[in-house]
């Protein structure tokens, strides 16, 4: 599905809009740190309070079970069995708390898992569903996002965004290529698209991605299915499944090949690399409390337990932005 800011919806636009700082060039190019991030965020869809990014989702709970080859390749707590309680997280892309669940706009989907290995032997997982980045560094993401923020209606032709994605051809099949909204949450993969090295030993690493594949096989709405759907859809859908029986996620590592770009999150890596079963997740109920949970829940991606270590240095901004997101609405 194509994803064109001339058709959004006019709420998406409002926000875009209305979260624009017209100050900033977004063609400039400096050194992102956490806030700045955020504010290239807000710059993009609006301060509303809520998440920076993925503000719309579904709190879930439930275990995962790890595999034999997971704790053969790291030694890490999460994978040392018999199970580990996770907390998940469901969402829409975009900073925008009400952005219709059937629109384009809300791709790609988030997943992220708190493992609850205890104290500092917790793993957090941040993901979405689709097999790539727009951007190599952090720095060229903030200037997408203020590129995206000086695009809205009544921008002089061509916009920034225009400008931007000309010259950043992966941005723009980021941006025109995604797949239609899912059935469910639970009928798209996700991938972690930021490059993680496992270890049992110092002497031994191996550079993998991960990726989650759903057990109930990858569903996407037709356009006529996509019209008729609510705004609220994919949230309802959840519930219902998740009454009926556990929903699955089988959890697997890419193992880089040779030449694979281990610190470039915009390029994936080629289909034909090994996949190594990590384990599943067992989605088995709906979290209470959805609004305190949600305010309480952080993740930390770049923080990792003995065992994993971080091999994409946009892991670094990423973990002092999120504390920033997460202060903002409390």
């Amino acid at each position: 599905m194509t994803i064109d800011v001339k058709q959004m919806t006019p709420r998406v636009l409002a926000a875009l809009v209305s979260g624009a700082l017209a100050s900033i060039q977004p063609t400039m190019i400096r050194a992102e740190d956490g806030a700045q991030l955020v504010d290239d965020f807000h710059a993009a869809f609006g301060k509303h309070h809520a998440r920076a990014n993925h503000a719309k989702g579904v709190i879930l709970e439930g275990n995962f079970v790890p595999t034999d080859d997971a704790s053969a390749l790291s030694k890490a707590a999460v994978f040392a069995g018999p199970s580990v309680p996770v907390t998940i997280r469901s969402s829409d892309f975009g900073g925008i708390p009400d952005i219709p669940d059937n629109i384009g706009e809300a791709n790609p989907r988030g997943l992220a898992i708190k493992f609850r290995s205890g104290s500092d032997a917790d793993l957090d997982v941040v993901t979405h569903s689709f097999n790539g980045f727009p951007t190599t560094t952090a720095d060229e993401l903030g200037m997408l996002l203020r590129a995206i923020g000086s695009s809205g209606p009544g921008a002089a032709k061509p916009t920034a965004l225009d400008k931007f994605l000309e010259s950043h051809p992966i941005a723009k099949t980021f941006l025109t290529t995604q797949n239609p909204p899912p059935v469910s949450y639970a009928t798209t993969a996700y991938f972690g698209v930021n490059s993680v090295a496992f270890h049992q030993s110092k002497n031994e690493r191996h550079f993998v991605r991960y990726r989650f594949v759903p057990e109930a096989g990858e569903h996407y709405l037709d356009e006529a299915t996509r019209k008729s759907m609510g705004p609220n859809y994919l949230s309802e859908e959840i519930a219902k499944r998740i009454a009926a029986a556990p929903i699955r996620f089988d959890w697997y590592a890419q193992l880089a090949g040779s030449g694979d770009k281990i610190e470039d999150p915009s390029i994936a890596w080629p289909e034909n690399r090994t996949l190594v079963k990590l384990g599943t997740i067992s989605v088995e109920r709906i979290a209470p409390d959805q609004a305190t949970a949600d305010k309480s829940l952080l993740f930390m991606p770049g923080t990792f337990p003995n065992g994993i270590e971080g091999a994409d240095p946009m892991f670094a901004v990423r973990n002092a932005a999120y504390p920033v997101s997460f202060g903002e609405r409390q």
